[in-house]
């Protein structure tokens, strides 16, 4: 599965970060003023009315409110020092119950509001490396999600509908609340780092907008986005988009060529399905550190993997290559072979 997964993240850590919420609060603002008062109070006290030294008054000031029971700095106490020392005793109580209290009342506060949840939303996506954001968990969106799942790739979801985003939640997956057009919003779901963006919404404007602003900020994002009208093609490719694909085109074609060949659209159905089958198709790209450099197709063949076309950097392909052709780095390889020697091909590539 996904390392998408939320993370759990130790309850010491919330703790913490709640604490620490805190610190930045009117609330501890007051408390802070209130321990200081008292503290020069009682320390003023034993300076004043009971003429002590002024180190001795802040030993015994501190030690009384700190609850910690040394010794008295005076082996015997008269009844006017018990009296005083009691005072802050009792003051020390109402303290340390306070403490408590505004510590509990924030984190409850935390929980009911979200923000804890939203904290660790936010550390998970911020750790993410070469994920996909994909902007839109309808209909066309979930689906995508659940594919690019099933292929262990790391995904955010980013939505302003606070129903999808609880369904994308409920499904498992990190997710961003907001405008996916708003730069900041592309920014929290970790757009530059990003490996690819999908732009999935219903509406072709938002689409291309969201895709003029992914390229802006990352101009090596593989962005595939979703267009609903026809026009709206060219639109999108010229904002940017790698890919541009319309769900009621693909549909019709893929209508078309089932009732053409029905046969041809299952096996390939099958070899692109996430089944535990014996074979499969696979797309393979040979970089500059890949071992693949200098590999002939006929060596591939040996290892039980067909090479059904090689596409070059300008997008040609060549399809069928010769068993002599080697491989340089740039291109990329539509395979054919079982699912254990694809598997050793994408390691090796």
């Amino acid at each position: 599965m996904a390392s998408s997964r939320l993370a759990p993240i130790s309850p010491l850590v919330s703790l913490a970060r709640s604490f620490a919420d805190v610190l930045h609060g009117r609330r501890v603002r007051v408390w802070l003023t209130i321990v200081s008062t008292v503290t020069v109070v009682g320390t003023l006290g034993y300076m004043v009315l009971l003429d002590w030294t002024f180190s001795d008054a802040v030993y015994m000031t501190i030690i009384t409110l700190t609850t910690t029971g040394f010794s008295e700095v005076h082996p015997s106490l008269t009844w006017p020092e018990r009296v005083w020392t009691m005072l802050l005793a009792v003051s020390a109580v109402a303290i340390i119950f306070g403490s408590l209290g505004v510590v509990a009342e924030t984190i409850i506060s935390d929980a009911a509001s979200g923000r804890q949840e939203a904290r660790r939303m936010s550390d998970a996506v911020g750790r993410l490396r070469e994920h996909f954001v994909v902007c839109g968990y309808g209909r066309v969106g979930s689906t995508v999600i659940r594919e690019l799942d099933h292929t262990g790739e790391q995904l955010v979801v980013v939505d302003v509908n606070e129903a999808s985003l609880a369904a994308a939640k409920s499904d498992g997956h990190l997710v961003v609340f907001g405008d996916a057009t708003d730069d900041d919003v592309l920014r929290a779901a970790g757009i530059e780092r990003a490996r690819g963006l999908v732009a999935t919404m219903d509406s072709d404007a938002h689409n291309v907008y969201v895709t003029l602003s992914a390229r802006s900020i990352n101009p090596g994002l593989f962005i595939v986005a979703r267009a609903n009208t026809a026009g709206s093609e060219a639109k999108l490719q010229q904002a940017g988009a790698n890919r541009v694909v319309s769900p009621y085109t693909m549909a019709g074609r893929r209508i078309a060529e089932l009732a053409v060949r029905p046969r041809v659209v299952d096996f390939i159905d099958a070899a692109l399905s996430h089944g535990n089958l014996s074979f499969s198709l696979e797309e393979v790209e040979v970089d500059e550190e890949s071992s693949l450099r200098g590999v002939t197709v006929g060596s591939l063949r040996d290892e039980g993997i067909v090479t059904l076309a090689v596409l070059h950097a300008n997008g040609d392909a060549e399809g069928y290559p010769p068993e002599d052709r080697a491989l340089a780095s740039g291109e990329s390889l539509i395979v054919s072979g079982s699912t254990e020697a694809l598997a050793g091909l994408r390691a090796r590539a």
